[in-house]
């Protein structure tokens, strides 16, 4: 059944809401923050994800983080800075960022609905799968730079060539 079939279609319904329902759907851990704000826990193939996601009423936007903890040794953090530019290069939707502080990579995007639109389910669930998709894509690249003193851009190559044939 489509996430569109849901009751929850209305032109009433909040964004975060509509994530709720997506997050019972598929089976996430999650917590309601607060109205606006819904943070939650999706296992990927690599690894476990952070995802927040919070609506600004101020500019309608919907705005969407996914996280994991990266913890660069010092010494390579300018090909880190390298490699993030390199797949934020392959990227038009969302991008990369490194917060030192909190040792994270960060996917961010950000979901315009200006004018009183309305998020439909499929869209928000598009969001948080390609946050989901480009963070497992990318991982591999983030990882070789960071300790197997791989450059950044031999990184990246590795990172989204296709597998042909079987195992």
């Amino acid at each position: 059944m489509p996430l569109s079939d849901d009751h929850l279609l209305t032109d009433e319904i909040h964004p975060i809401d509509i994530v709720e329902t997506l997050a019972e759907h598929r089976a996430w851990e999650f917590d309601r923050v607060g109205d606006d704000q819904i943070a939650m826990a999706v296992e990927g193939q690599w690894r476990s994800y952070s995802l927040t996601l919070a609506w600004s009423g101020v500019d309608q936007t919907l705005r969407l983080i996914c996280t994991f903890e990266m913890e660069p040794p010092e010494a390579r953090m300018p090909e880190m800075m390298a490699v993030l530019n390199l797949a934020n290069d392959l990227i038009w939707g969302g991008n990369f960022t490194y917060w030192a502080a909190q040792r994270l990579m960060v996917w961010r995007y950000g979901l315009l609905l200006s004018g009183g639109q309305v998020a439909a389910p499929e869209q928000i669930d598009q969001m948080i799968g390609t946050a989901i998709a480009n963070c497992e894509r990318f991982y591999p690249a983030f990882q070789l730079v960071a300790w197997a003193d791989r450059n950044p851009e031999d990184a990246v190559q590795m990172a989204i060539a296709q597998a042909w044939g079987r195992a």
